[in-house]
C-alpha cells in the first residue's frame, strides 16, 4: 500500500469535506481525465486513481474504515479495489454478472451508479441531403437545418426545477444498484441490477424541471454548413464531428452523418468518375465521317466521328468525366454512337440511295425493299 496516494489528496479535498464537496471534486476530475475525453499520456491512470478514491470516500461506511485504518481498511472493507479499464469503463466481476443476470456484480469494480454519472458522448444523427447531378459532380456548399437534443434552457441540463437539486435515491441509497434474490434449481441466488428508481445514477431529482420533464434535455433546431466535395456519389456520406445530440454528464456531442441523395441526369449516365452519353447520327455521318458538337458536364466540345463508324461504336473523351473523389484527376466521358435509320424518305432521298445502290452493284429495281433492309441491318 506504500505506493498509493492519500485518497483525499487524489480528489483535492480536506479530510472534513462533505459528501457534496467530494462528489463535485470527483465529477470535475473525472471529466478532466476520462480516457474518452483526454488522450494525453497518463490520463487513464489518473482516471483510475480518481475513481478508486471516490469509490471509498463517496461511501460513508468505506470512508470511516479508510479514516481509521487507511488503505488496508478500505481494501478489507470492499474486496481489494481491483480495477480493469476497457472500452466500456472499469469493471471487475461486474462484466461476468452482467452477462448472466443482466446486472453488475459490484465486486470492488466500477458500480453501475458511477458509470451512469460518468461523462458520455451524445448520440449520432443522420441527415439526408438532396443534390442535383451537377452539384455532386462539382461540389457545393449547403446550409442544413435539423433538430438535435441540447441542454435544457431552463435547468441548464440538470433536470431540476429552480435550483431544487437532487437527493440520494432512497431505493438504492446512492449506489445505483439494487439486489434481487432469485430462486434457481441450485437454490436462491442474489444478483445486482440497475436501480429502476434512479436508472443507476444514485440520485433522484427533488422537483423536476417543467420545461424538460426532468430529462435535462430538449429538442432544438440547429443549422450547420456542409461542404460537399466534388465527385460524391449517391449513397455516400460525410461525418461532421460533434454536430449530433448533446453528451451526457458533460460529455461531448455525438456526430452528424450527412448522406447524399443524388438526382439522376436526363442525358448522362454515371458510374464512378466515368460518364456516358448516347450520340445519334445519320447514315451519311456514319459512312463519310463528320465533326459534331456533343455535351459534357464541362460544356460542349467538338467530336470527330471517323468515316465508317458503326452503330454501337464507343468514342472516348479523356478528362471529360466526373472528378475522382479526393484526387486531382478527372474521369472520362464515353460517347456511344447510335446510327439512326430513317423511318420515311422523300423522293429525292430515295433517288440518292438508289444511285448509291447501283454504284454498289445492287439491283434496286427488283428488290428495293430488300436493299433498304440490308442498309438498315448494316448500321444496326
Amino acid at each position: 500500500m506504500a505506493g498509493k496516494r492519500d485518497y483525499y489528496d487524489v480528489l483535492g479535498v480536506s479530510k472534513d469535506a462533505s459528501q457534496k464537496e467530494i462528489k463535485q471534486a470527483y465529477r470535475q476530475l473525472a471529466k478532466k481525465y476520462h480516457p474518452d475525453l483526454n488522450k494525453e499520456p497518463g490520463a487513464e491512470e489518473k482516471y483510475k486513481e480518481v475513481t478508486e478514491a471516490y469509490e471509498v470516500l463517496g461511501d460513508e461506511k468505506k470512508r470511516q474504515q479508510y479514516d481509521q485504518f487507511g488503505h488496508a481498511g478500505a481494501n478489507g472493507g470492499f474486496g481489494g479495489g481491483s480495477y480493469q479499464y476497457s472500452s466500456q469503463g472499469f469493471s471487475g466481476f461486474d462484466d461476468i454478472f452482467s452477462q448472466f443476470f443482466g446486472g453488475g456484480g459490484g465486486f470492488g469494480g466500477y458500480s453501475s451508479g458511477r458509470q451512469a454519472n460518468a461523462p458520455r458522448q451524445g448520440d449520432d444523427l443522420q441527415y439526408t441531403l438532396d443534390l442535383k447531378f451537377e452539384e455532386a459532380i462539382f461540389g457545393t456548399e449547403e446550409t442544413i437545418r435539423y433538430k438535435r437534443e441540447e441542454a435544457c434552457h431552463s435547468c441548464e441540463g440538470t433536470g431540476a426545477k429552480g435550483g431544487s437539486g437532487k437527493e440520494t435515491c432512497s431505493q438504492c441509497h446512492g449506489q445505483g444498484i439494487v439486489q434481487q434474490v432469485r430462486n434457481t434449481p441450485f437454490g436462491q441466488m442474489a444478483t445486482q441490477t440497475t436501480c429502476p428508481n434512479c436508472q443507476g445514477t444514485g440520485e433522484v431529482i427533488v422537483e423536476k424541471c417543467t420545461s424538460c420533464g426532468g430529462s435535462g434535455r430538449e429538442e432544438k433546431n440547429h443549422t450547420v454548413k456542409v461542404k460537399v466535395p466534388a465527385g460524391v456519389e449517391d449513397g455516400q456520406s460525410i461525418r461532421l464531428s460533434r454536430q449530433g445530440n448533446a453528451g451526457y454528464n458533460g460529455g461531448p456531442n455525438g456526430d452528424l452523418y450527412v448522406v447524399f441523395s443524388v438526382q439522376p441526369s436526363d442525358i448522362y449516365n454515371r458510374k464512378g468518375a466515368q460518364i456516358s452519353i448516347e450520340l445519334p447520327i445519320n447514315f451519311a455521318q456514319a459512312a463519310l465521317g463528320d465533326e459534331v458538337e456533343v455535351p459534357t458536364v464541362h460544356g460542349k466540345v467538338k467530336l470527330k466521328v471517323p468515316a465508317g463508324t458503326q452503330s454501337g461504336d464507343v468514342i472516348r473523351l479523356r478528362g471529360k468525366g466526373a472528378p475522382i473523389l479526393n484526387r486531382d484527376q478527372m474521369g472520362d466521358q464515353l460517347v456511344h454512337v447510335r446510327v439512326v435509320t430513317p423511318k420515311s424518305l422523300n423522293e429525292k432521298q430515295k433517288e440518292a440511295l438508289r444511285a448509291y445502290a447501283k454504284a454498289s452493284g445492287d439491283n434496286v429495281t427488283e428488290a428495293e425493299k430488300n436493299f433498304f433492309d440490308k442498309l438498315r441491318d448494316a448500321f444496326s
